[in-house]
């Protein structure tokens, strides 16, 4: 590890080993893709009602928003609770790296992830569906997703530190999938029963989308939705430092006693 600056070689690491994993590819990039060709076919066909977004629009911003998710969760917390059980974890906390660099560093790299996911479903929809916005349009929706993403790389942090290997991947799927059916990322938030359409509002993963469907529509996110948002990240961030400095995390050790444990394959 470069000793002059350890919290980028470590980013760097990160970001390269998760882009290098064929689940990642295969679940926050290729499916995101086929559910959108798929929906955008079935159900993106008709004309748009005024001031209603065409649904090849309304669905490529649900699908970025679920492959964004995917790809963040994906690539921490299965992989964390791998990385602890296998000792790895123990051995950053024996070099000479802070804790809120070890957690920024999951964090950059999982975010890093969700970029390919939401270009890829929005080239996807220009190029097969004739989705068009202005430049501006197409800037400011995959930022915007792109950094409300960060929000659930709290989530899969949390989930890291806080199971264990055989459970985190499980526990992060099943959060994944309701989050996304509830959040209206898979039916329409506007066809839900009011009470139903007022708890998908409450979810990070309805505020995520619903900050692209905005921007799509030519409309600024409203200062409620991007409050939800933020209190979720906030909420979810410091249940991922409390998991991380939990001292009876399996596998933990006392730093003199650490055995040497290479680095997992970049």
């Amino acid at each position: 590890m470069n000793p002059r600056f350890p919290g980028l070689y470590f980013l760097r690491l990160e970001i390269v080993r998760m882009l290098r994993d064929p689940k990642y590819l295969a679940l926050a990039v290729l499916a995101p893709i086929g559910f959108y060709l798929l929906f955008a076919t079935l159900f993106g066909g008709g004309p748009a009602r005024p001031g209603e977004l065409k649904g090849t629009v309304e669905i490529m911003v649900a699908m970025a928003a679920y492959g964004a998710i995917w790809a963040v969760l994906s690539t921490t917390a299965p992989r964390i609770a791998e990385e602890r059980q296998a000792g790895w974890l123990r051995q950053l906390r024996a070099m000479p790296l802070p804790t809120w660099q070890v957690l920024a560093a999951k964090v950059l790299a999982s975010v890093a992830t969700a970029l390919p996911a939401i270009v890829l479903v929005c080239t996807t929809a220009a190029l097969a569906k004739g989705v068009s916005l202005t430049a501006g349009q197409w800037l400011a929706l995959v930022g915007a997703l792109w950094a409300g993403s960060a929000v659930f790389a709290a989530l899969g942090i949390a989930i890291g530190y806080a199971l264990g290997a055989d459970s985190a991947y499980p526990v992060s799927y099943g959060l994944y999938m309701a989050m996304s059916a509830m959040g209206g990322l898979w039916v329409p938030p506007a066809i839900l029963p009011g009470a139903m359409a007022d708890f998908a509002h409450a979810l990070p993963t309805y505020q995520l989308a619903d900050l692209g469907w905005r921007i799509a529509g030519g409309q600024l996110p409203t200062l409620s939705g991007t409050a939800i948002l933020a209190a979720w990240g906030a909420g979810l961030g410091l249940v991922a430092v409390a998991a991380y400095r939990r001292p009876n995390i399996p596998g933990r050790g006392r730093r003199r006693t650490v055995p040497a444990v290479a680095a997992p394959a970049a």
